[in-house]
């Protein structure tokens, strides 16, 4: 059984910003997705570890990859027409290396940071 997130009244909604971008690195692959936040649910993601783009790529875990993945990204939230998102970061991650990669990508893609 699958609980639905809580609606919340639309006057805090309004204020907040909708579409979140999330990343995870590991060992081996890089995963980036954005998440409506309102709704709980994921509006489009890329990954490193994507069959069709495996070949593609030299390396699924170094800077070069973050940055396809975030240029993959970008160019499926301007085909869903999804113009900007916020950048989520964890505590440890700060804007150097692969999450620069990512961010970068995005915004050369047409995605707008807030």
């Amino acid at each position: 059984m699958v609980i639905p997130p809580p609606v919340r009244p639309p006057r805090v909604t309004k204020f907040l910003k909708p579409y979140v971008l999330k990343m995870h690195f590991t060992n081996k692959y890089v995963h980036a997705q954005v998440i409506h936040a309102p709704t709980a649910t994921v509006a489009s993601s890329a990954s490193s570890q994507e069959k069709a783009l495996r070949p593609t790529m030299e390396s699924t875990r170094d800077v070069a990859a973050a940055a396809k993945i975030g240029k993959i990204l970008g160019e499926r939230l301007m085909v869903k027409e999804i113009p900007a998102v916020t950048v989520f970061l964890r505590r440890e991650q700060k804007y150097h290396g692969k999450v620069k990669a990512v961010i970068d990508s995005l915004r050369e893609a047409g995605v707008k940071l807030l």
